[in-house]
């Protein structure tokens, strides 16, 4: 069998470096445990990189050799499934699964498109829409499958517009990517980088405050984006031309209610999101756990007598290879931080680096390495432990250096295969949708605009609502 130039070069790279901190004298400053971690971390991280064998087999492998080796424990394994951002995403998607029967993202979809009169304010309406979604929905690929019937009815009506229904196309996947930073639920990425901190620093980042911190940088770059992707996939023509879309139009092409009077599970289901969230905002008061506060609403959601879909029907909503792959990058970034190994590879750093230029490097990095490692959970654990470790020894601030790199990792758009969502709505079979080139004419501009206002938000922004960008 051949290998590809990606494949071979990953292999030639791991080997390399395996064999070069094989050898004791080499790096005399790196314990026993060290070496080891970043052996595994390194065979990982191209097996990522350069194959095709499932993430989340390739990261229990990685934990599991930690724990033969003796780097971490087998507590220390195991327990990260039982940490509470993992119950935090598990009831999530059952609330979400709770949602998704109901049919309210119809509801909602009419609600906001159908007072839309221009074309641009079709965009920035259904911006707004996509970006509460990250309240309702977990995860980016669960809020695009939400999100794809809302679309096919829209392309549906605006079938004669063929320019608008591909600006739409690509506008949907664009906004869901990156408003997910609004919520520590939004993806992933981010409960891992939640719990990288406490591991290393013991700063612990709840819901409330990834809230206030995420949410005015959701809503900027999701705007600025729409914006974006209106000017780069139409014409002047396409964009001044009147919008009117009816929810007659949208009723036609959807199988569950988007008017009338709302059913009582409708009701129930708005009614008990609305209570979850506020507990979740309010948690400073209460100061009762967002997995807690998650768990009494899924049991709510998949109740006989109040819920709206049964428990065993939204388990299976589930993403549990995301949630082992979490659990197992969780276990690696410890074992990176208790063996000295994170503290090692950022050692040779300039300790004068200016802290403005530590995170435009760390944004700018974080922002293209979606070319490399396609996974968003991937990049966060390869990144996060070694980002956290070197802001430490610059002076800036670890929860400022690690929201930094999380949300710019939240750019993944350059290819369809970059991110679920992307290569979701690239292949509608039946419906006009985007090219890679419409998505390179894009990123070229997206990638720079992105990069510089999550830079903006860490040294200007943040700092007004708590996190300095030193220590």
């Amino acid at each position: 069998m051949t290998l590809n130039l990606r494949t071979a070069t990953a292999l030639c790279f791991a080997l390399s470096m395996c064999a070069l901190l094989a050898v004791p004298t080499n790096f005399p400053g790196l314990g026993g445990d060290a070496r080891v971690t970043l052996v595994v971390f390194v065979l990982a991280t191209c097996a990522w990189i350069g194959t095709s064998i499932d993430d989340t087999y390739i990261a229990l492998g990685a934990g599991l050799a930690l724990t033969v080796t003796g780097v971490i424990s087998s507590d220390t394994l195991f327990g990260t499934l039982g940490d509470d951002t993992v119950w935090l995403l598990i009831c999530a998607f059952v609330l979400a699964a709770a949602v998704s029967r109901t049919g309210l993202a119809g509801r909602a979809a009419v609600f906001l498109v159908s007072g839309a009169r221009t074309v641009r304010q079709l965009v920035h309406l259904t911006t707004a829409a996509l970006v509460v979604t990250a309240f309702a929905v977990p995860a980016t690929s669960g809020r695009a499958a939400l999100a794809l019937p809302v679309f096919l009815a829209l392309a549906k009506v605006l079938a004669d517009r063929k320019r608008l229904v591909v600006m739409l196309a690509l506008l949907f996947p664009t906004v869901i990517l990156l408003s997910a930073v609004a919520t520590l639920i939004g993806a992933g990425a981010h409960l891992i980088t939640v719990s990288v901190l406490w591991e290393t620093t013991g700063q612990h980042i709840g819901f409330t405050q990834w809230l206030l911190l995420g949410l005015p940088l959701a809503v900027a770059s999701s705007h600025l984006a729409a914006e974006l992707v209106l000017l780069t996939t139409t014409r002047r023509a396409d964009r001044t031309g009147p919008v009117h879309i009816t929810p007659e139009q949208i009723q036609r092409h959807s199988e569950q209610p988007v008017t009338g009077l709302w059913s009582q599970a409708e009701k129930r289901c708005v009614l008990l999101l609305a209570t979850v969230i506020a507990l979740w905002c309010g948690e400073p008061l209460h100061r009762v756990p967002p997995a807690l506060v998650a768990l009494i609403g899924a049991v709510i959601a998949a109740s006989p007598a109040l819920g709206t879909v049964r428990l065993k029907d939204a388990l299976k909503t589930v993403p549990w290879s995301l949630l082992l792959f979490m659990a197992a990058t969780m276990a690696m970034g410890v074992a990176l931080a208790d063996s000295g190994a994170a503290t090692w590879l950022v050692s040779g750093l300039p300790a004068d680096a200016s802290p403005t230029v530590f995170l435009a490097t760390v944004i700018t990095v974080s922002t293209v390495a979606h070319l490399v490692l396609q996974s968003r959970s991937a990049r966060s654990s390869v990144l996060v432990p070694l980002v956290v470790a070197a802001s430490v020894g610059v002076g800036v601030n670890p929860v400022a250096a690690a929201l930094a790199s999380t949300a710019a990792a939240g750019f993944c758009h350059t290819l369809p295969a970059s991110a679920k969502p992307v290569t979701l709505f690239a292949q509608l079979p039946g419906t006009p949708t985007y090219t890679p080139r419409d998505l390179l004419r894009l990123s070229a501009v997206l990638a720079p605009l992105t990069a510089a206002l999550v830079l903006f938000f860490a040294v200007a922004v943040w700092p007004l609502l708590g996190v300095s960008v030193t220590r």
